[in-house]
């Protein structure tokens, strides 16, 4: 970082140096009064405003994205921890379906909302730390390694939707793109006619509009569980559906050991 600050510095104090020195030995005295004016300056200018929002926006989306197929693929593991759980002893089937019941309310209903903020929830590794209690029961026999299998997958994802859950753009990127954008639509005023200027105004609304819900854009894909743009826990509602009914359906008079919230209940 420090050899990037340097060079660039060298390079504009080479270039006001070759602008007082060089240029009047090329060009003549008689050109001292031409050049670049200030509206050539802001096309560039403009033009890296939009290629910097454009490839975080890139980043972003990517972020988003990752954390939608994790939170499916977390879905799909449990739903397949419950269906290989079909080929356990009847004791450890129905702790193991029930226990999933309660991990997807756990992820439902405390995770979801915390993961607004980027952070977690202790609730649900209490139903994971349960799984592998069950799991040592059933060490030797042929379901063992398919449910470690399922476990597994199922953890992997879970951390993958906590890891993405964080904003993957910097705060220190997202205050530079603001400052970009602020000078942008600055010097874009600056170079407007000041008298006829109806339709430069109307434009330069349109652009600071456009860049500006660039930059929000940007802001709420980044946190994918909060905000306008979310991900919705459509899967995991749905495997809780599916493992509660595999559960009614082997075990009807048993009851869960957690509440609709995904909490433990106290013991009697």
């Amino acid at each position: 970082m420090v050899l990037v600050i340097v060079v660039a510095v060298l390079a504009l104090l080479a270039g006001i140096a070759a602008n007082r020195f060089l240029r009047p030995l090329v060009m003549g005295s008689e050109d001292d009064g031409s050049g670049m004016a200030v509206k050539d300056l802001v096309g560039p200018l403009l033009t890296l405003t939009v290629l910097l929002l454009a490839f975080v926006l890139v980043t972003a989306n990517g972020s988003y994205g990752k954390a939608e197929v994790a939170s499916r693929g977390e879905a799909r593991a449990l739903d397949q921890l419950v269906e290989t759980a079909e080929y356990a002893p009847e004791a450890q089937r129905a702790k193991i379906q029930a226990d999933a019941v309660c991990y997807a309310r756990a992820v439902r209903v405390q995770e979801w909302p915390a993961m607004a903020d980027g952070e977690g929830s202790p609730v649900p590794s209490v139903w994971s730390t349960d799984f592998r209690r069950t799991f040592k029961q059933l060490e030797g026999k042929p379901v063992f390694g398919m449910l470690i299998a399922a476990d597994n997958k199922r953890s992997d994802e879970r951390e993958e939707r906590l890891t993405q859950a964080t904003a993957s753009i910097p705060s220190a990127i997202f205050w530079f793109l603001l400052a970009t954008l602020t000078i942008t639509v600055v010097a874009l005023g600056f170079c407007l006619p000041r008298r006829n200027n109806r339709g430069q105004l109307i434009t330069l609304a349109v652009i600071t509009a456009l860049l500006t819900t660039t930059l929000c854009i940007i802001r709420d894909v980044d946190r994918p569980f909060g905000g306008i743009i979310d991900v919705q826990p459509t899967a995991i509602s749905e495997a809780e559906r599916q493992a509660e009914r595999d559960f009614r359906v082997n075990h009807p008079d048993e009851p869960l050991p957690c509440g609709t919230d995904g909490k433990a209940l106290a013991a009697s």
